[in-house]
């Protein structure tokens, strides 16, 4: 029996060693530059007026897209909603965006306050449907091409060196 128990306690501690091993080397950064050149596969979200969704399909249509993650109550959002109201006149790109754990009549007074530079406005109110996006904060914008292929991920308030390199990848310089 004491043997039993010795072998069960050597066991376990190989174990637990090997584990502890193997988790040295994994990377736990998250990091979605990787998504860069990628295809977004399905976009699933819903209208913010309505209970409409808009799907993958709605997208296609664009030559450029650039989806916007906000919210009222983001002060970075703020500080980067003059440069997302410069691209609003842009002739070949679309900016969608997604009102991010937010609550509607806050989010309305945000755009009647420093106007509204969305041709699409969608809402994710808990948080889930941006993962699929690789969203972890807010704000965060995306630039897609009519094949849904992710050009550019911009973490944090777009600023004017953004500005630039949006308008370099759509040829509006």
């Amino acid at each position: 029996m004491q043997r039993l128990v010795k072998l069960i306690i050597i066991i376990t501690f190989i174990f637990i060693v090997v584990i502890f091993y193997l988790s040295l080397g994994k990377d736990n950064s998250y990091n979605t530059a990787n998504l860069v050149g990628k295809k977004i596969d399905t976009i699933d979200l819903q209208s913010f007026d309505d209970e409409k969704f808009v799907n993958t399909q709605d997208f296609k249509d664009n030559s450029f897209t650039l989806i916007n993650f906000w919210a009222s109550w983001c002060g970075p959002c703020r500080a980067e909603h003059s440069i997302l109201m410069s691209l609003k006149d842009s002739r070949s790109l679309i900016l969608v965006g997604v009102n991010f754990k937010d609550k509607k009549k806050n989010a309305k007074n945000f755009l009647e306050e420093l106007g509204n530079p969305y041709s699409i406005l969608l809402k994710d109110e808990n948080g889930k449907k941006s993962i699929n996006f690789g969203i972890y904060g807010i704000p965060e914008s995306i630039l897609l091409n009519n094949e849904l292929v992710i050009i550019q991920k911009f973490v944090g308030p777009l600023a004017k060196e953004d500005y630039e390199k949006i308008l370099e990848a759509i040829d509006e310089k």
